[in-house]
C-alpha cells in the first residue's frame, strides 16, 4: 500500500480529499503556475476542518526557482507562519543559477521550520544531476522529495523514480507525482517502489478511485 498526498487549492478540495481517504494535503494557491504559498485565512481553515496532516507549499512567488535574498526572507517569514499556525509539514523548494539545489537556503528554511517535516517539491525536476539533488537534500535533513523523474509525468519517469528509491536506501521518501490517477497509480508504485504518491485530485471520488486502483489485488484463495 501507499498513502496518497493530494494537492489541493481550495477547502472544498480539501475536505474531499480528506473524506475521499487521502493521507495528506499539500496546500497551495495558484496550482496552474506550479503552486505559490497559500492565503493565510485558507491555511487557516484547512487545520481548523481537516483532521489529516496539512503541508502548505512556501512559494511566494511564480517563475522559476532561483531565490533572491527578498524571496528567502519572504519564505522565512511564511514559514514562521505557517509554523505558528500549526502546519504539519512544510513543501519548499530553491535552485541556484547552475540548477543545483540552494543548500544555504533549504537549510536556512530548515532551521526555520524546527521540527516540522520538509518537502522538497518538483523543482526537483529542473535540478541539474537527479543522484547530487538528492544527496544534496539528505545531507540537510530534508524528509522528503516530489518527483516525476525528470519526466514530463511520473508514468513516463518510472525509471528515473526507481533509480531514486534505491539510491535512497530509506534515508528519504521519495514521492512519486505527475498525472497520477486511477489508471496508472498501480502501475507507477509497483515498477517504483514508491511509498508515496502525489496527485491533483478534487473531488472525493476521484481521491477514492486512486486508492482502489493501487490497492494490491487480494491473494486467492
Amino acid at each position: 500500500m501507499f498513502r496518497l498526498e493530494v494537492c489541493v487549492d481550495t477547502l472544498d478540495a480539501a475536505v474531499a480529499a480528506a473524506q475521499g481517504g487521502g493521507d495528506r494535503i499539500e496546500l497551495c494557491a495558484n496550482l496552474a503556475e506550479q503552486g505559490t504559498t497559500p492565503p493565510n485565512d485558507l491555511l487557516a481553515a484547512c487545520l481548523a476542518r481537516l483532521t489529516i496532516p496539512v503541508f502548505p507549499i512556501i512559494r511566494p512567488r511564480t517563475g522559476d526557482f532561483v531565490c533572491s535574498s527578498s524571496d528567502v526572507e519572504t519564505m522565512l517569514a511564511q514559514v514562521h507562519h505557517a509554523r505558528h499556525a500549526g502546519a504539519h509539514g512544510l513543501v519548499v523548494g530553491a535552485l541556484r543559477l547552475d540548477g543545483t539545489v540552494d543548500s544555504e537556503t533549504i537549510a536556512a528554511l530548515r532551521r526555520e521550520a524546527r521540527t516540522l517535516p520538509l518537502t522538497f517539491h518538483r523543482a526537483f525536476d529542473a535540478a541539474r544531476g537527479a543522484a547530487a539533488a538528492l544527496d544534496a537534500l539528505m545531507a540537510i535533513g530534508v524528509e522528503r522529495v516530489l518527483t516525476s523523474g525528470g519526466a514530463a509525468t511520473a508514468a513516463d519517469g518510472v525509471a528515473q523514480i526507481a533509480a531514486l528509491v534505491r539510491q535512497s536506501a530509506g534515508r528519504i521518501v521519495v514521492m512519486a507525482g505527475g498525472s497520477v490517477r486511477a489508471h496508472n497509480v498501480r502501475d507507477i508504485v509497483t515498477r517504483t517502489g514508491v511509498l508515496e504518491v502525489h496527485a491533483r485530485l478534487t473531488s472525493e471520488d476521484d481521491v477514492r478511485g486512486v486508492i482502489a486502483a493501487g490497492a494490491p489485488s487480494p491473494a486467492p484463495e
